[in-house]
C-alpha cells in the first residue's frame, strides 16, 4: 500500500462580515473580529459568498473588506480573498486584479456559475480556467464546490496545477469521499488540499489532505486550530477530542440558523459579530438566542468561558 502524501496540516476560517444596526458595513467590528482571528493563528478567507455574505456587498464595501483584511491580518496569518461565484471569466479576472492591488496573499477561484441551472461542459470549464489562470500572477486556490451544481473532473484539476504554477491549492466541498481521495493522491504534494466544512476534517487529514475550512471557527478559532495542530504533533487523542467539540458546535450553528446563529452567539457573548444583512434575517426571539448561547456554553470551549459571565441576548 502506497503512503499517503504528507501535507502540512492547516485550517482556514471563512470569515463573517459584520453589519451594524443600520445594516452598514461595521468596520470597527470587522477589525476587532480580524484581530481575534489573528490572535488564534488561524488562516482567513475574507469576503466569501456564504459566511462572508459576499453577495450583499457593494463594490466599495468589497474593497473595504479586503483593505481592512490586509491591514489587520497580512503578515500575521495567511489571508486570502474568497469572493463569490462568477457568471463570466471577466468577473473573476477583475476580482483578481482588485485582490492583487489590495495586496492579500492569495485568492480563491470559484467555479463558473452559468446561471439558470446550467453547468459548463468540459471545454467550457477549460476555457474559463485558461482565461482566469492565464491572467495575472497572484497565487490562487481553485474551488470545486457543490454550490454550482457540478464538480470539476479530478484529472482536470491535476492538469491545471501542473500547467499553472500560480495554483497553490484546491478547496474541495463534496460529500463524495472517493472524489476527495482521488485529489489527495493525485495532486502534487506542494498543492494544498482543504475540505469545506469540519465534517470531513479528520478523514481529509488521514488521506493526506492539508485540512479543512470552516465557518464555525468564527466562534471558536482556537478550537479549530487545535484539531490540526494536535494532529500535526501526533497528539491524536487531543485532536479527536477537539474535533468532537467542533462538530457539536457545528451542529448548534447549523440547526440554529447558520450565519444568523453565528452572529447571534458572538454578539450575545460580547464578541464582534454584528448583524446579518438581508436576505438573511437576525434571530430576534430572545428565548431562541438564549437557547443558542446555552447550547454553546454546555460545550465548555475554553476560549469562550470568560465571555459567558456577561452573556446577553
Amino acid at each position: 500500500m502506497s503512503a499517503a502524501p504528507q501535507r502540512e496540516p492547516s485550517t482556514f476560517v471563512i470569515s463573517i462580515t459584520p453589519f451594524d444596526a443600520s445594516l452598514r458595513l461595521d468596520e470597527g467590528a470587522l477589525r476587532a473580529h480580524y484581530a481575534r482571528l489573528a490572535a488564534s493563528g488561524i488562516g482567513a478567507y475574507v469576503g466569501g459568498a456564504g459566511s462572508g455574505e459576499g453577495y450583499t456587498l457593494s463594490a466599495a464595501e468589497r474593497r473595504r473588506v479586503l483593505e481592512i483584511a490586509a491591514e489587520e491580518l497580512k503578515g500575521k496569518v495567511p489571508v486570502r480573498a474568497m469572493g463569490v461565484e462568477p457568471r463570466t471569466p471577466q468577473e473573476m479576472i477583475e476580482f483578481a486584479s482588485l485582490v492583487a492591488e489590495v495586496g492579500l496573499d492569495a485568492m480563491q477561484v470559484y467555479s463558473l456559475d452559468m446561471g439558470h441551472g446550467f453547468g459548463p461542459n468540459r471545454a467550457e470549464m477549460l476555457a474559463y480556467y485558461e482565461a482566469v489562470l492565464g491572467s495575472g500572477d497572484l497565487p490562487v486556490v481553485i474551488s470545486t464546490h457543490q454550490s454550482v451544481g457540478y464538480f470539476l473532473p479530478t484529472d482536470m484539476l491535476v492538469a491545471l496545477t501542473q500547467r499553472f504554477p500560480r495554483v497553490i491549492g484546491i478547496n474541495c466541498t463534496s460529500p463524495d469521499i472517493t472524489y476527495l481521495e482521488a485529489l489527495a493522491t493525485g495532486l502534487p504534494e506542494h498543492v494544498t488540499l482543504h475540505v469545506g466544512g469540519p465534517m470531513q476534517a479528520l478523514t481529509a487529514l488521514a488521506l493526506g489532505a492539508s485540512g479543512y475550512l470552516s465557518s464555525d471557527a468564527n466562534v471558536a478559532p482556537q478550537l479549530a486550530m487545535e484539531v490540526v495542530n494536535a494532529w500535526g504533533a501526533g497528539a491524536y487523542a487531543t485532536s479527536h477530542a477537539a474535533f468532537a467539540t467542533l462538530i457539536r458546535l457545528f451542529a448548534v450553528l447549523s440547526h440554529g440558523g447558520g450565519i444568523s446563529a453565528t452572529k447571534c452567539i458572538l454578539s450575545g457573548l460580547g464578541l464582534p459579530g454584528g448583524l446579518p444583512r438581508p436576505p438573511r434575517l437576525p434571530i430576534s426571539d430572545p428565548a431562541a438566542a438564549q437557547r443558542l448561547i446555552a447550547a454553546v456554553r454546555t460545550l465548555e470551549i475554553p476560549e469562550l468561558q470568560g465571555s459567558f459571565a456577561g452573556a446577553t441576548a
